[in-house]
């Protein structure tokens, strides 16, 4: 175990996987399929009205919802897939399955055209799923491959590798649409559509080099009952611990909270400059490329703030400035103020996630040994904050008939995290 912390092959393998995958989340969650969804379920006939499975609802709201659903269902299953992996030891077999599922789906994500709604919707939540899925066996990896006092720069490394493979395909992908012509394409619609298939085979391809490199340790299993719902036996066994450390209690709760926000925000932003500000397609493809290079310099510039002045110092500081950006998204009314604030964006996006993770491998107590189970209680309230920020936020703008509203409302969780984190203790 010594010598696998200590190889730098193998940490940057892991690294490597944040490059896969994160071109998923930003190529298409963020930039692209926002915007393609948002184009192709717009008609002359029914402005922003479509129809899924015979109810009529507002596209934008329905992509919320999609999204609310998508990790709803995971958190569901998800425990009974992590009892399976953490009983076998296998927790690279099911990074592999769901690698596998998300990028398929990115890829079938291709024959989607904008009439066939429910088929889009279906792929895309089965793409989140893999997408997010993969994340909690990847996460759980951290504490294997390096030690504490390294977390945070190994965190920071992967989110900056993630945001570096994220870039260099988003720039592809905008060459690809702006100039489709040149490429061979007959129009824009059928280069977004050839995105889909170039990001599944991107995520595909470099995931390879993390599964070869990351140790695996596996038994041969008959499923039963036990084993089936040792996962939920696990998480209630976290449950009962942490309830019993006030401090890594109080900044889970707090990390549920400011994620609704934060997670809602970075999966609808281009969504808003689309639908509130009416801003060209290759303004907000380009506006979300620079956030990603100035999320670089955010995970960078926090994890070396937190070690002049600790974890919870930075963390406060970027919850104090999301609430300044969603108070400020509900007044922009012009492109500039959209690009300040999504500059904004970008510092603070890479800062809190990759301290949010590196801070929770720190509150692990050192005399804990089953690492993945822990993350595996991280990553369900994750995706129980993204199931209630998305669906509120979806609610929201189907009852107030906008998206400011929205935007405005998450302030509030923004405010509980904040008033929770005051009172946590977080060492160096």
């Amino acid at each position: 175990m010594n010598y696998i912390k200590s190889h730098s092959k193998v940490v940057n393998a892991w690294c490597m996987y944040d490059w896969a995958n994160s071109v998923y989340s930003l190529v298409i969650t963020t930039a692209i399929f926002p915007l393609y969804y948002n184009a192709v379920t717009t008609t002359s006939e029914n402005n922003d009205l479509v129809s899924f499975f015979g109810i009529e609802i507002v596209n934008s709201v329905l992509y919320s919802y999609s999204l609310s659903f998508s990790f709803l269902l995971l958190t569901i299953i998800q425990p009974i897939l992590f009892g399976i992996a953490d009983y076998s030891g296998n927790k690279k077999f099911f990074l592999r399955l769901f690698m596998y599922l998300g990028s398929f789906s990115c890829m079938s994500l291709y024959f989607f055209d904008g009439e066939n709604v429910e088929y889009g919707i279906i792929f895309s939540v089965l793409a989140s799923i893999g997408f997010t899925g993969s994340l909690v066996f990847y996460n759980a990896f951290l504490p294997e491959i390096s030690t504490p006092k390294n977390f945070d720069n190994i965190s920071a490394r992967g989110y900056s590798f993630g945001y570096i493979g994220s870039v260099i395909l988003l720039i592809i992908c905008l060459a690809l649409i702006q100039g489709f012509e040149f490429f061979g394409f007959q129009s824009s619609k059928d280069a977004t559509k050839f995105t889909f298939l170039l990001v599944g085979f991107w995520w595909i391809l470099f995931a390879q080099i993390t599964l070869f490199y990351l140790p695996e340790k596996h038994k041969k299993i008959k499923l039963n009952r036990t084993i089936l719902t040792y996962g939920l036996r696990e998480l209630k066994r976290v449950w009962n611990y942490i309830k019993g450390v006030k401090n890594l209690k109080l900044y889970l709760l707090s990390y549920f909270f400011y994620s609704m926000g934060v997670q809602t925000i970075m999966l609808v932003a281009s969504y808003f400059g689309d639908k509130e500000l009416n801003l060209e397609q290759s303004k907000l493809i380009f506006t979300i490329l620079i956030i990603q290079l100035i999320a670089i310099f955010g995970a960078y510039f926090f994890a070396f703030i937190s070690k002049l002045k600790g974890n919870k110092f930075s963390l406060l500081i970027m919850n104090s400035c999301w609430i300044i950006i969603c108070v400020s998204a509900y007044f922009t009314t012009n492109e500039n103020q959209f690009y300040f604030l999504a500059a904004a964006v970008g510092i603070l996006m890479g800062g809190i996630q990759s301290l949010s993770r590196s801070t929770f491998s720190k509150l692990i107590p050192d005399e804990i040994d089953d690492n993945a189970s822990f993350f595996n209680f991280y990553a369900i309230s994750y995706n129980i904050s993204v199931v209630i920020g998305t669906f509120s936020y979806g609610y929201i703008e189907q009852v107030t008939g906008s998206m400011r509203s929205s935007i405005l409302a998450l302030t509030l969780f923004f405010i509980i995290g904040l008033v929770i984190l005051l009172n946590t203790k977080i060492k160096k």
